[in-house]
């Protein structure tokens, strides 16, 4: 039976998923993420949990995060977020830069990376680093 909550693909099959896959990817395991972080610290509605859930999903605000984390990033890691900012995307959202948006695009596609290698625990300590840097601003 397929468990999309144990994922573990090998290198070699990951490497098979285009950038813009992983980053697809990455945004939903992003935005769930964010969703429960804030279903947890008491959001109390469905629509104030929306309007939170898009402060924290939006490119510039994912550019950001990706600010955050970068200096604690392994080479590995850094590498996938090169790939996924330098990837070639069709369009811009009108409410972000292009910068903003590449940036955003290789969060996303670490994101998507590292929870297909089934590496949560570092998903966690990454999460953990945004959220407590952007609680403290």
């Amino acid at each position: 039976m397929f468990n999309c909550f144990e994922m573990r693909l090998s290198d070699d099959d990951i490497q098979k998923i285009s950038t813009l896959g992983l980053a697809h990817l990455g945004d939903a395991v992003f935005e769930l993420m964010v969703r429960a972080w804030l279903c947890e610290n008491g959001g109390a509605t469905s629509k104030g949990l929306h309007r939170a859930a898009v402060c924290y999903v939006s490119a510039p605000a994912q550019a950001e995060a990706a600010a955050r984390i970068l200096p604690r990033l392994t080479d590995d890691e850094r590498a996938i977020y090169m790939r996924g900012r330098n990837a070639k995307v069709n369009s811009v959202p009108s409410h972000a830069s292009l910068v903003q948006y590449h940036a955003a695009t290789g969060l996303e596609a670490l994101f998507g990376y590292i929870y297909l290698r089934g590496e949560l625990d570092r998903l966690n300590v990454l999460f953990d680093i945004i959220m407590e840097e952007q609680n403290a601003s």
